[in-house]
């Protein structure tokens, strides 16, 4: 019998709080299923379905190849537009915010008050902030990159601090002793090492945003989400289909090639 095996039977045996656990589990289970309600499934909702995947087999090859304002590669551009900006303004914002929040920084009174504003931030759905900034700014792109701006911030902020509190502190305790100033330490002693890992987070955070600003594009904030609810409200599946069809490709494509990249900015970390 080798260690791993005496460890595993040294184990103790939690019988009594997997059991309390399983059914507590089910409880909740059994609770949430009381909120399905099948009474509004009617055999016009199986049409409307039917319908949309019609529409996807066969779309307004017209919408998905005409390059003007309405068309399909226009408003998926338009999308990634609102998108990229809304996550580069994200990501300036949140660095400040990491480091003020990371308790190895700063006191941790004002990495507590900090953190508590970056949760108050992530609270509210993008949506909401999307119906906020729509009474602003009115409708269009402006507000949805403001909107995936300030939903960017909270995420972005809280894997920063997740990197920025692992640092290997011993790299600026020797350039602080050799005598290097505040500005060649940050440049040498955190900037080599937070560097790869936030492009990383910054990444997978655009491809989030890039979903998220179809979904905006509902409430009239911008790209193509809008022009898709206006196809399924006046039954066009034909449209319908090809807004879809365009956005898979987009979403299947970037999410390949942020793949790609954050792989190679892990390995090089």
């Amino acid at each position: 019998m080798n260690s791993i095996e005496k460890q595993l039977l040294n184990e103790p045996k939690r019988i009594v709080q997997n059991v309390i656990t399983a059914v507590i589990l089910l409880i909740f289970i059994m609770w949430s299923l009381t909120a399905v309600d099948l009474s509004n499934f009617t055999s016009n909702g199986l049409a409307i379905a039917k319908n949309i995947l019609l529409g996807i087999v066969t779309p307004n090859t017209d919408l998905l190849f005409t390059f003007n304002t309405n068309g399909v590669p226009y408003l998926l551009v338009e999308t990634m537009a609102i998108a990229f900006l809304g996550t580069i303004v994200g990501a300036i914002l949140a660095v400040p915010l990491a480091f003020l929040s990371a308790s190895n920084i700063v006191p941790k009174p004002i990495a507590f008050l900090v953190r508590l504003f970056l949760i108050l931030v992530r609270t509210i759905p993008a949506i909401v902030y999307g119906l906020m900034f729509i009474r602003v700014t009115g409708p269009g792109p402006f507000a949805g990159v403001l909107t995936m701006a300030l939903t960017s911030i909270g995420m972005l902020s809280k894997l920063f601090v997740d990197v920025i509190e692992d640092l290997e502190v011993n790299i600026l305790e020797s350039l602080e002793s050799i005598g290097c100033t505040p500005f060649e330490k940050i440049r040498y002693g955190i900037i080599p090492q937070l560097s790869a890992m936030f492009m990383s987070i910054v990444i997978y955070r655009y491809d989030m945003n890039l979903r998220d600003a179809a979904i905006l594009g509902l409430v009239g904030a911008g790209g193509i989400g809008a022009p898709l609810i206006f196809a399924m409200n006046g039954y066009k599946w034909s449209e319908v289909g090809s807004i879809l069809i365009g956005l898979m490709v987009l979403i299947l494509i970037v999410e390949l090639i942020s793949n790609k990249i954050r792989n190679k900015l892990v390995r090089g970390y």
